[in-house]
């Protein structure tokens, strides 16, 4: 999601690499559930993590938009989120003691948080935002440690790849004024990224990405 933020006034000032020590650390937030509820449609999903959604459920992307997952725009382009139920609008996966029913295999923006990303020059740095976790005296700990997902170095390539390509097809979403191109443009990535499975999650998806350039392209 693009978003113009002013990180004196949301961080500490400081920008992280995965193997900088920053003050996250909660305590496995000791059965706090304050930033799974009332998060509205913000919990948004890339392809990785709908691929371990489906492989941790053992279950398929139409299962989970039954009841689990919905789909808004974000920046022109259609995405699914974690939807939220009832009057606290608590995440659809936390159990009946406020616990993550998925933390083993729980969204990179769950993983994240209280971080955030910036982006410049083809690649992103992590900083800390300051006034989103209630969580008191949090602890050091690495932000490769705090992300704790297996093959680091693979996934913040991955990640860097699908920003940088979703920023090409919403700025021609934006440009275009033709309804068609957009939907069929949009039905196109999402097939192509969400709703086909995955075996082989980084080979398949950078097979899938290159041709989606290709197809991009042609809507310029």
């Amino acid at each position: 999601m693009e978003r113009e933020i002013d990180l004196k006034e949301i961080s500490d000032g400081r920008l992280y690499g995965m193997n900088d020590m920053v003050k996250a650390g909660c305590g496995e937030c000791a059965g706090c559930s304050a930033c799974c509820q009332g998060m509205g449609n913000s919990i948004i999903l890339d392809p990785h993590d709908m691929h371990k959604l489906e492989t941790g459920l053992g279950t398929t992307f139409e299962k989970l938009m039954e009841n689990r997952i919905e789909l808004h725009v974000v920046d022109g382009i259609i995405r699914p989120n974690l939807r939220m139920q009832g009057e606290k609008e608590r995440c659809v996966f936390l159990n009946g003691e406020g616990r993550c029913s998925i933390h083993t295999f729980r969204p990179g923006f769950c993983r994240m948080f209280p971080l955030g990303r910036i982006y410049e020059e083809n690649d992103f740095q992590y900083f800390l935002q300051v006034h989103e976790c209630t969580y008191p005296n949090k602890t050091k700990v690495k932000v490769k440690k705090w992300l704790g997902i297996p093959e680091i170095n693979k996934y913040e390539a991955y990640i860097k790849e699908w920003h940088f390509f979703l920023k090409d097809a919403s700025k021609i979403v934006k440009e275009t004024q033709n309804d068609a191109i957009i939907k069929n443009l949009n039905m196109y990535l999402l097939n192509q990224f969400y709703v086909k499975p995955y075996e082989d999650f980084y080979g398949q998806f950078y097979e899938r990405l290159e041709e989606a350039e290709k197809v991009v392209k042609l809507y310029r």
